[in-house]
């Protein structure tokens, strides 16, 4: 895997304003999944903008991670919801 996929978790920190322990947390309830290089953790590039969204319903809405867990499921199921009713139209768009 390549470095530059991977961003510093004690940076992302710093440069969010979070404790350390909120990533662990994260990781420990199964919604992150940190890469372990060298003894340091690291976040997934792939994974930044749902971690920023974490983070903003952490900081702004004082959400705690069960909630945060609630709510990224919940997101889940509507974008799969989403990609399920667009699907239908086009087999519907297929037929007519």
């Amino acid at each position: 895997m390549a470095t530059e996929e991977l961003i510093k978790a004690t940076v992302f920190c710093t440069y969010h304003e979070i404790d350390y322990s909120f990533i662990l947390l994260l990781e420990e309830s199964g919604l992150l999944d940190l890469q372990l290089v060298e003894e340091e953790k690291f976040i997934l590039h792939s994974q930044l903008q749902q971690l920023e969204q974490m983070t903003r319903l952490h900081q702004d809405l004082e959400i705690n991670i069960a909630g945060i867990d609630a709510i990224v499921n919940l997101l889940q199921r509507m974008q799969e919801m989403r990609e399920e009713m667009e699907n239908l139209k086009n087999k519907l768009h297929f037929y007519e």
